[in-house]
């Protein structure tokens, strides 16, 4: 059985991202209010696959923009600096990990949909509650899951990964039951593999902290987790914006005193497009 050991030296032998990203990374030191902008652009411009994934991300019908972008400073102005320093990062780390969550019971595609979809579901809901603060939690959104990238990758190389799959099929919670087995969550392993990789520091805090309560955590990364709570609740692995999820996740947000019909009509929105595009409807 693999151990929480087993995924640390796995996570410490990764090698660093890009350089372009690694430059990039070096822009927000000093905080995303401080990031030249003129400098974002000629960076992801000077990387030309880069380019496209951020083109392709801002044209993304779910995110709701009813123009075609066709410049990254077009994509930098609509979107805000931290969802392109999160869609900056994502790419990198798709490149470095090879993406197989087939573990989880669901395809390179299921994947990328739901990761998609967790931050579009910030980004339309949470901007009617606090726009920079869904700038930062979209960002954060879109990269949280990638934790299971490498937990399926150790499970799919061990001889349990059948009984893996069949007792996530049938767990009610899926991060404890990931901590039963490795003494460790996905979003702990995300936590892990953004301080690994010096990602922002706010991250790792927030992933850290959204699988087990901390009464002496900060309140506003409490907060942040509990807005994530709402989001992976609604979408993930197992329910992608069904019926269930969405009831289960409005109730939460209620706990938070938001309008949950506000975050109902929402994610109904959202999952018309999802079924739309994928010919569903």
């Amino acid at each position: 059985m693999m151990t929480f050991e087993d995924i640390v030296q796995r996570i410490e032998v990764l090698p660093p991202l890009s350089d372009v990203v690694f430059k990039i990374q070096d822009l927000y030191k000093d905080g995303e209010e401080e990031v030249n902008v003129t400098q974002l652009i000629r960076l992801i411009e000077s990387d030309v696959t880069l380019t496209a994934d951020i083109l392709k991300f801002v044209n993304d019908p779910k995110y709701g923009f009813s123009q075609k972008i066709s410049s990254v400073s077009q994509a930098v102005t609509l979107l805000g600096t931290k969802v392109v320093y999160g869609t900056v990062v994502n790419n990198a780390i798709s490149k470095t990990i090879k993406a197989d969550p087939s573990a989880y019971g669901i395809t390179t595609i299921q994947f990328n949909d739901m990761c998609h979809l967790q931050s579009s579901l910030v980004f339309q809901w949470y901007s009617h509650v606090d726009t920079r603060d869904a700038q930062f939690l979209t960002s954060l959104a879109l990269i949280m899951e990638i934790g299971k990238l490498i937990i399926s990758k150790e499970v799919k190389a061990s001889d349990y990964a059948i009984k893996f799959r069949r007792g996530l099929a049938e767990a009610d919670d899926i991060a404890h039951y990931e901590y039963e087995l490795f003494d460790t969550t996905s979003y702990q392993v995300s936590a892990m593999l953004f301080k690994h990789w010096k990602i922002d520091e706010v991250f790792v805090e927030i992933l850290k902290k959204i699988d087990f309560e901390d009464k002496k955590a900060n309140k506003k990364i409490a907060y942040y987790r509990d807005i994530l709570d709402v989001i992976r609740t609604a979408v993930n692995v197992k329910s992608i914006l069904t019926e269930k999820s969405i009831k289960e996740a409005s109730l939460l947000v209620e706990e938070l005193g938001l309008n949950p019909q506000k975050f109902i009509n929402t994610a109904n929105r959202l999952k018309r497009q999802y079924e739309e595009s994928k010919g569903l409807a």
